[in-house]
């Protein structure tokens, strides 16, 4: 069974309270994101554990951050999303065949 790296490392990203509130509501955002005092505002995060969980989700290739001026604004990076969704229901409901176990004579 072969799983991308990728792939793993962005559900490993989800797999934290804070990080999975922080992707939902940037989804729930849309295309022109957040700046990052309003994603604290939103969740009640001090700007250090935002900063870090921003950040995982950066390093996970979900989230991108672009700087204006003197703000920094984050949006899910749709498509790796989506890349994720699809490898997690590609083969749905594909069924599933158990091989035959050969046996030592």
């Amino acid at each position: 069974m072969t799983i991308s790296s990728n792939n793993a490392r962005a559900l490993a990203a989800l797999g934290h309270d804070a990080r999975l509130a922080i992707f939902r509501l940037l989804v729930k955002a849309g295309e022109d994101g957040l700046r990052v005092g309003e994603i604290a505002e939103h969740l009640g995060l001090a700007p250090s554990t935002l900063a870090h969980h921003l950040s995982a989700l950066v390093d996970a290739r979900l989230v991108v951050q672009e700087k204006h001026g003197r703000e920094v604004f984050s949006r899910v990076d749709y498509p790796v999303m989506l890349g994720v969704v699809n490898f997690l229901t590609s083969e749905c409901c594909t069924g599933v065949t158990l091989a035959a176990k050969e046996e030592n004579a």
